[in-house]
Order: structure tokens, then C-alpha cells, then sequence
């Protein structure tokens, strides 16, 4: 089975390789992931639609402004949708925001992985 990317090429990507549209790409990802709390809010989404304090009560250690912050950055980009019902504001995942999941779940698997071969060795720092 080829990558979705070489529809583009016929070889394996390399930085000799790459097209413009897989550099956009991997942008679009690094927008839409980076920051210390962007991934918490999509992983609480996960299991539905949440309100505002659902959200903030979900996540230790996120501030009001910050998660009004993220909840913008992933609106902007087609991550999550706000719905207003009854004077009530939820947010929810968008297709694309579910899509998320698995990327999500080939993570965790690959966090728990790493950590139980390299805690034991003093590399990895150990959170309670």
C-alpha cells in the first residue's frame, strides 16, 4: 500500500523529493498541534461535545486565557466547532477533528512504550 504522499512521487519522500503540498502539509500539523495545551483540549473532546468549565475543569493547570486561546486556534482551524443552544456554548470535535483520534491513540502507544524501556534507566523523568 503507497502513503497518501506519493501520489505525488513515485519514491519515498526525502528532502530531495518533497513537494510543496507535503511541506504545507506538515505546517498545517505543526499549527494545529503545537503548544502545551492545544492536544489536552482535543483529547477531552474526544468523548463529546463539553462546555467551557467542562473543559477547564478537565485539564489541570490550564488557566481561563489560555484555554480561550486554544479553543480560538482550534476553531480557526477547522479542528473544533462552537455551538450555541439555548444560550448554552458547547464545543465539539469537527470529521476532521475526530480524525485526530488515531493519531492520538499510534502516540500514546508509542509514549507508553518509550517510557516503560527508558524510565527504569534514569532517562526519562518519572510524573506522578
Amino acid at each position: 500500500m503507497q502513503a497518501p504522499f506519493d501520489q505525488w512521487t513515485n519514491a519515498r519522500i526525502s528532502p530531495d523529493t518533497c513537494p510543496r503540498e507535503y511541506m504545507l502539509a506538515i505546517t498545517d500539523v505543526m499549527n494545529v498541534f503545537t503548544g502545551k495545551w492545544k492536544l489536552p483540549v482535543i483529547g477531552v473532546l474526544l468523548s463529546g461535545a463539553k462546555r467551557y468549565t467542562e473543559i477547564e475543569k478537565s485539564i489541570p493547570g490550564i488557566n481561563p486565557r489560555m484555554l480561550s486561546k486554544e479553543l480560538k486556534d482550534l476553531e480557526a482551524n477547522g479542528i473544533i466547532s462552537r455551538n450555541t443552544n439555548n444560550e448554552m456554548v458547547e464545543y465539539m470535535l469537527t470529521a476532521s477533528g475526530r480524525k485526530i483520534q488515531n493519531i492520538l491513540d499510534a502516540m500514546i502507544s508509542w509514549g507508553l512504550e518509550h517510557r516503560n524501556s527508558n524510565i527504569g534507566d534514569g532517562r526519562l523523568k518519572k510524573y506522578a
